[in-house]
């Protein structure tokens, strides 16, 4: 069996410890960091978005192979900046000003991830102006938007207008999702996308990135 299927089967069965110990025998067998992630990692996370559509997986499962391909990529990333590779295009993500909920958030930047994206998690209770920071200095593609709480859902709001009048919103794709947010929200306010969980937001970015070229 190769390396890059122990990879992926790793990713898979959510076993952090194997998926970098396989991610170490690759890189010394010679395998390329983009290689690794194109070739195991991206099918691996694919299928798990897979099996939690077809609720195979749950939350769990998700966090547990979220975790085994972040482990993985702390070895890869080094190298990759080492050799000047840079992944497919860039994500910044954040749960909005007044919300400190971040599993969903997580689960969808471990999938982001795990999809070949880079992806700039600003963690919990970021304010517009971080947000707008992030854009100018990170350059992103994408921004991501997570709320849980139907009180904090207007931030995503001011977040936008803080893009808005920073002149920086054309520049990016303002995707959006959490519990109580729905598409109609997303319309409302301006996002260009709702993401009903992690699988569909990695779903959504891979669209707007392919309509953008």
């Amino acid at each position: 069996m190769s390396q890059s299927q122990d990879l992926y089967d790793a990713i898979l069965n959510g076993d952090a410890k194997k998926a970098h110990a396989a991610a170490v025998a690759a890189i010394e067998a010679g395998m390329e960091p983009m290689a690794l992630i194109a070739e195991s990692m991206v099918p691996a996370m694919d299928e798990v978005g897979r099996l939690f559509e077809a609720e195979e997986y749950f939350v769990p499962e998700l966090l547990l192979a979220g975790r085994a391909m972040k482990r993985a990529m702390e070895l890869l990333r080094p190298l990759m900046v080492a050799s000047g590779e840079k992944l497919s295009a860039k994500v910044v993500i954040g749960t909005v000003k007044g919300d400190l909920h971040d599993i969903g958030k997580n689960i969808v930047a471990s999938m982001l991830e795990g999809s070949g994206f880079d992806v700039i998690d600003l963690g919990t209770d970021v304010a517009p102006e971080k947000f707008v920071s992030a854009v100018n200095e990170q350059e992103p593609q994408i921004v991501c938007m997570s709320a849980l709480l139907t009180v904090t859902m207007p931030a995503m709001k001011t977040t936008i207008d803080a893009l808005e009048t920073a002149g920086v919103r054309t520049r990016v794709k303002v995707l959006i999702g959490g519990a109580p947010v729905t598409m109609q929200y997303a319309k409302e306010i301006g996002a260009d996308g709702y993401g009903e969980n992690a699988s569909s937001a990695v779903g959504l970015v891979r669209s707007l990135l392919a309509e953008a070229k």
